[in-house]
């Protein structure tokens, strides 16, 4: 069976913040870093009208996995400063670490919300769902 040119692979999907059912409508209408509206998502999928919120209070789940995407980048970038600066004073790593943070928090809010939308939510990926 060979792929439809339209079809994504689940990776692509997640990295583009894609629906999780038809893997095409967005799931946030603005970009990552409009700081004004990066938290805003669609209610529902603009291609096959998936309800992204399953009940009420759904995302609170989704800070389990924004803790987690935290925990990853202190780790690298502490690693980084350790390794490649080689072992600054503490200051260095508290004022590195707190601006990677801030930096990636949008991302990071975004990520944790489509990959906990992707593994908890029940739905799967759908070809029929498609746009045509």
């Amino acid at each position: 069976m060979q792929r439809s040119m339209s079809q994504k692979g689940l990776i692509p999907a997640l990295l583009e913040c894609k629906c999780p059912r038809c893997r095409e409508g967005k799931i946030f209408p603005h970009g990552a870093y409009d700081l004004k509206k990066f938290t805003v998502m669609n209610q529902e999928c603009p291609v096959c009208n998936l309800r992204y919120e399953r009940e009420p209070g759904f995302f609170y789940g989704a800070m389990f996995v924004s803790y987690a995407l935290s925990v990853g980048i202190f780790l690298v970038t502490v690693f980084c400063l350790y390794f490649f600066v080689g072992d600054p004073e503490l200051e260095t790593y508290i004022i590195t670490v707190g601006l990677v943070s801030a930096l990636l928090y949008p991302l990071t809010l975004r990520y944790s919300r489509v990959l906990f939308l992707n593994i908890f939510s029940g739905v799967h990926y759908d070809p029929a769902k498609q746009s045509k």
